[in-house]
C-alpha cells in the first residue's frame, strides 16, 4: 500500500501551477504555492511581504475567479499557503510531493532543482509539469537520491476537468515513486493515468500536435476553408464540436505553435518531422498577436456584424463562409462515433477525401509511435480520449473503419 500525499508544494503560480494547486486542494491536500519575487520592486516594496508574494497570491486569486471553477468550493482555498522562493522555500520541508510548473527554460529549471535538492526532506517526490524538456537534461548535476524520486507529471488544462495525467519516468526513477504517484493521481485526484516515455511532448501532445499540424497543412493543399475543416473534423470524425480551429483558438495559437516548434526542433530523426513545421499563416498570426480567444480573435473573431474567419491565403479576416455541401453532408452523419467516422471516410466527395488523408496518416503515425512514446496501444487511445476529448482513440478509430 502506497503512502498518500497529505502536503504538497507547487512552484509557479501561472495558469497551470494555479490549476494544479487548486485541484490538489480539492483532493484534501494542504498546499504551499511559491513563485518568484516580482522584479522591479522599489526598496520599500522589497520589505513588504505582500508585495514579495504578489505573484503567488495573484495565482491563488486567479484560481478563485477561474471559469470554469478551479476549486470545488471557494473554502478549499484555505488549504493553500502562498509565498516566494527567496523567503519561503523552507515551507516545502515536510511536503510529500513538490511539483514545478515554471517557464520552459532548461537553465531555470536546473537552478530550481538544485535549490530543491538542498532543501527538501529525504524521500520527497519531485515532479515537473514540463511538456517538452527531457528528464535527463533537466536533472544534469543532480544526485542519485534526487533522481530516483523524480518524474514528470504532465497535467492538461484546465486541470480540474481534464482527465489525462501523463506520468513519465527517468532512467533512474524508482518504480515505487511511479507507483505512488500513479495511485495519488488516480485515487486522490481522480485522473486517468497514461504512462509515457521521455520523448518530446510525450503521448497526447505528440499525436495531437501531429494530427493538428497535418490538418492545417492539408487544408490549404486541398483548397478548403477553416469552416470546411471544422465541419469535417468535429463530431463526424469522433472529435469534439470545437473540431480543429475552434480548439486551436481555445488553446491559444502561440501555445500550439510552441508545441509544434518543440517537436520540429527535437524530432530530427522523425521521418514525419516536416509535418510539425508550423504553416506560414500560423506564423503570421502569432507575429500579429492574433492568438485566439485570449486576444478575442484567432481563426474566428466575433464582431458586431457577426463571426468573421481568418483567411489563411489572404491573411486577413472575412465574413464566415465555407462549402455548403460539406456542411450539409457532415451534419447529416448520424449514429455512434464509429458509425459516423466510417461513413465519413467512405464518402468520395471533398469531405471524405480530406478526412481520409488526415485520418489515415494520423493512424499510421500513431502505429509507428508504439514503443517510442508508449508501450501499449491503449495508452495512446486513452491519451487522446482523456487529453483531447476524442470519442475514439487512433486505434479504436482504426477498428471502426
Amino acid at each position: 500500500m502506497t503512502k498518500p500525499v497529505r502536503r504538497a508544494g507547487v512552484i509557479g503560480a501561472g495558469v497551470m501551477g494555479s490549476g494544479i494547486m487548486a485541484h490538489f486542494a480539492n483532493a484534501g491536500v494542504d498546499v504551499v504555492m511559491l513563485d518568484i519575487v516580482p522584479p522591479g520592486l522599489s526598496e520599500a516594496e522589497k520589505k513588504n511581504p505582500a508585495k514579495r508574494n504578489q505573484f503567488a497570491a495573484g495565482g491563488l486569486k486567479g484560481a478563485l475567479k477561474a471559469k470554469p471553477a478551479a476549486f470545488f468550493h471557494p473554502s478549499y482555498a484555505k488549504r493553500v499557503t502562498v509565498g516566494n522562493l527567496e523567503d519561503d522555500i523552507e515551507l516545502l520541508k515536510g511536503c510529500d510531493l513538490v511539483i514545478e510548473a515554471i517557464i520552459e527554460n532548461i537553465d531555470i529549471k536546473r537552478s530550481l532543482f538544485e535549490k530543491l535538492e538542498n532543501t527538501l526532506d529525504e524521500g520527497t517526490v519531485v515532479a515537473s509539469n514540463t511538456s517538452g524538456l527531457r528528464i535527463a537534461d533537466m536533472l544534469q548535476g543532480r544526485g542519485d537520491a534526487f533522481r530516483k524520486n523524480f518524474l514528470v507529471m504532465h497535467f492538461f488544462n484546465p486541470v480540474r476537468y481534464m482527465k489525462l495525467l501523463e506520468l513519465v519516468a527517468g532512467e533512474e526513477t524508482a518504480p515505487a515513486t511511479m507507483e505512488r504517484m500513479s495511485v495519488f493521481g488516480q485515487d486522490q485526484l481522480g485522473k486517468g493515468i497514461v504512462i509515457g516515455k521521455d520523448t518530446p511532448n510525450f503521448v497526447g501532445n505528440r499525436i495531437g500536435c501531429y494530427s493538428m499540424s497535418l490538418t492545417m497543412n492539408e487544408m490549404t493543399a486541398a483548397g478548403l476553408t477553416p469552416e470546411d475543416v471544422d465541419a469535417i473534423t468535429g463530431p463526424p470524425m469522433g472529435h469534439p464540436k470545437s473540431a480543429s480551429f475552434r480548439t486551436a483558438d481555445m488553446v491559444g495559437l502561440d501555445t500550439f505553435k510552441h508545441v509544434s516548434d518543440n517537436c520540429y526542433e527535437a524530432l530530427v530523426d522523425d521521418p514525419q518531422r516536416d509535418v510539425f513545421k508550423p504553416p506560414h499563416y500560423l506564423v503570421a498570426m502569432v507575429e500579429q498577436k492574433i492568438l485566439g480567444n485570449k486576444t478575442r480573435g484567432g481563426f474566428y473573431k466575433r464582431t458586431k456584424e457577426g463571426i468573421q474567419t481568418f483567411d489563411p491565403v489572404k491573411l486577413e479576416y472575412r465574413s464566415k463562409a465555407g462549402d455548403p455541401e460539406i456542411k450539409k453532408f457532415c451534419k447529416g452523419l448520424k449514429g455512434s462515433p464509429a458509425d459516423r467516422v466510417k461513413a465519413l471516410v467512405e464518402n468520395d466527395g471533398p469531405a471524405g477525401k480530406f478526412a481520409w488523408t488526415v485520418l489515415s496518416r494520423t493512424l499510421a503515425y500513431s502505429a509507428t509511435m508504439i514503443g517510442e512514446i508508449a508501450d501499449e496501444v491503449e495508452a495512446v487511445d486513452d491519451a487522446m480520449k482523456w487529453g483531447y476529448n476524442w470519442d475514439l482513440g487512433p486505434f479504436e478509430t482504426w477498428d471502426a473503419i
